[in-house]
């Protein structure tokens, strides 16, 4: 029985039952009062009285977590533990589904009693979604248009995304959705074609979560204006919407990208490997985890911006062009000795290897967290050269651990030395890595705006007032609280929403890297 069918999560947990739920995000915090988890765990909720934020357990670790980041489980009365041993280790046969029945008790087989849940999950949410979408663009966005005196058709793109686009496509989705349903019997359902169909057209939710941070700085600079504040919620009222503010109706179709790959997995799990669905819902599950890893990938890129800025802005005597007009991803960073021709010394120097450019710093000699701008190197026209320990012919020395980096047009040579092999090989890899990304970015179209660059150097500016000592903010742990008593926290941490990472994925450590190095803090 899944929760919606029942009662609600807090009459089950009053009654004592167990509940639990999916992540949607990592939640990532730094306040011992709340309770950080990773996307793909599975949470048990102990209070959910509180709409926004939920108490929860995750093995020995109880915490406040925001209730958007995760996603109730459909089937909360299934014995977890005993019934996933007993699939596992279960052959297709009378006997099992016999043993499956003693598990789950009488009525549909339990395999097709959860099926039916999961299928009636994905129905009424996309239902429900489709009546989001459609107060949107009809209760807000037709509106704002009728009040030019208020709105610039510039500032309603940016507010609202592509999202009349994501209207239009769900709707037909939803139809061929409806169309596959089985009323009677739900379990009977084949709607993985559905998925395969539209896993393309699924890909223009791209836009709109890459211009989901701009929609809500925009939004937020207008709402400082008690106008826009009451004909937002005259929009709201005369459409009959449910109590949530605008914010939260346009974060839906972020977290609608981030779900279907969660109920997929679900589906296929209670698929019988001979059901006529089986390989439809496996491939779909396969096409949406790589949709959301796409989408995953620009977001992450794009949030990195405002960093690679930040580290810019903290860089001295930085001379040429930002960094964010040809770079948009670090890669790599690490120290090593560098030979230049025409000289003869070697100098130790500080590299960060960006998309296209490589950037190399000197360290202060008092102050080792001060980082000077020396030079770059343009990684599109330069070929990496693999050296073997002993006798250098370019440079007529002996060298270890080394590579040599040689302009196409042959004019400039580099040789830059490691203190280990394996610190070479990491080096040679990410060389590797630079141009496959660059390769990758092509083929698939990403780039930044201008508006971005200049947004992202703009930022880092404010952070930097003149006259004070340079120091880099931390902007996404403003947020947290430092109360010792188990109190809820003020507001939901929208930054993380905006991460859509995929269950398990490791997260980066160059940033915490370079915070060791440069005065740029995580």
């Amino acid at each position: 029985m899944g929760v919606q069918h029942g009662r609600s999560r807090t009459q089950l947990i009053s009654d004592g039952s167990v509940v639990y739920a999916e992540a949607l995000w990592d939640h990532v915090t730094m306040d011992d009062q709340e309770l950080g988890f990773k996307a793909g765990d599975v949470i048990e909720v102990v209070d959910a009285t509180n709409k926004e934020w939920w108490w929860g357990r995750i093995v020995d670790s109880e915490g406040w977590f925001p209730a958007s980041f995760v996603r109730l489980r459909v089937n909360q009365d299934e014995p977890m533990e005993e019934y996933l041993a007993h699939l596992e280790g279960a052959q297709a046969g009378e006997e099992n589904r016999a043993g499956l029945g003693l598990l789950l008790g009488p009525g549909l087989p339990c395999k097709e009693q959860m099926r039916t849940n999961v299928i009636n999950e994905i129905m009424s949410t996309e239902r429900d979604y489709i009546k989001h979408l459609k107060d949107i663009c009809e209760g807000y966005i037709k509106q704002c248009r009728k009040r030019t005196d208020m709105f610039t058709e510039e500032q309603l793109r940016t507010i609202f995304g592509n999202i009349e686009d994501i209207y239009r496509f769900q709707r037909k989705f939803l139809k061929g959705l409806e169309k596959k349903f089985n009323k009677e019997q739900p379990h009977v359902s084949e709607i993985g074609c559905c998925f395969l169909e539209h896993q393309t057209d699924f890909q223009i939710y791209s836009e709109y979560c890459n211009n989901h941070p701009n929609a809500c700085m925009q939004l937020s600079k207008v709402m400082k204006v008690n106008k826009y504040v009451f004909f937002f919620e005259a929009c709201r009222l005369l459409q009959k919407m449910i109590d949530i503010s605008l914010d939260g109706f346009l974060l839906t179709p972020v977290q609608k990208i981030c779900k279907y790959p969660l109920q997929l997995a679900e589906l296929l799990k209670y698929t019988n490997p001979q059901h006529r669905d089986y390989k439809d819902v496996e491939a779909a599950l396969n096409a949406m985890k790589n949709v959301a890893r796409l989408i995953n990938e620009r977001k992450r890129r794009l949030e990195n911006i405002d960093k690679i800025a930040q580290w810019q802005s903290a860089i001295e005597d930085w001379e040429g062009d930002d960094i964010l007009s040809r770079s948009s991803d670090l890669l790599f960073s690490g120290e090593l000795s560098k030979l230049s021709q025409p000289q003869a010394k070697s100098q130790q120097r500080m590299f960060f290897l960006f998309d296209h450019q490589m950037v190399y710093c000197k360290k202060d000699l008092l102050r080792r967290d001060m980082l000077y701008y020396k030079g770059r190197m343009d990684m599109d026209h330069m070929e990496v050269i693999d050296v073997e320990d002993g006798k250098e012919k370019d440079f007529n020395i002996s060298v270890k651990n080394a590579l040599k980096l040689r302009s196409l047009a042959g004019d400039e040579v580099h040789l830059l030395c490691a203190k280990k092999p394996e610190q070479k090989q990491r080096w040679l890899r990410a060389f590797g890595d630079e141009r496959t990304q660059v390769q990758h970015d092509q083929e698939t179209g990403f780039s930044l705006t201008e508006v971005q660059k200049k947004q992202a150097m703009l930022n880092a500016c404010k952070s930097h007032p003149a006259g004070k000592p340079k120091a880099v903010t931390r902007p996404y742990y403003d947020f947290l609280l430092r109360q010792k008593h188990p109190s809820l926290p003020t507001a939901v941490p929208q930054q993380q929403v905006f991460m859509l990472a995929e269950p398990k994925r490791k997260t980066s450590t160059f940033w915490h890297n370079i915070g060791r190095l440069t005065p740029f803090k995580k």
